[in-house]
């Protein structure tokens, strides 16, 4: 839900940038983003986490619920039922794989 929130603010503010009539101007730094990087384009993460949810739905829960949910690893284990370090493992390769696709984005 945060995720889809947070997407919908960066649309009206992309809008907004281009004078969009309907733009609602929100200050993303309101908004309590835990893992957030400065500068990154929340609808380019949204593009490639639905990337990544249809490669691996896991993981790309592992990364809402830490990225836009704020929860820690050990919440989030709780929540999907599964341990501690299956967390700690998907956690490692979707911020990786994130990075990577976020790069190749900015490189083309």
């Amino acid at each position: 839900m945060m995720r889809r929130v947070l997407v919908d603010i960066a649309r009206r503010r992309r809008a907004d940038r281009r004078g969009g009539p309907h733009a609602v101007r929100v200050p993303l730094d309101t908004i309590d983003v835990p893992a957030a990087e400065p500068g990154a384009d929340l609808l380019e993460i949204d593009s490639v986490l639905k990337r990544l949810a249809a490669e691996d739905p896991r993981k790309a829960q592992v990364v809402e619920l830490r990225f836009f949910g704020g929860l820690s690893i050990e919440e989030i284990a709780e929540a999907l039922g599964v341990s501690v370090r299956t967390v700690h493992a998907d956690w490692a390769f979707a911020r990786a794989w994130l990075f990577r696709m976020l790069t190749d984005v900015h490189a083309h």
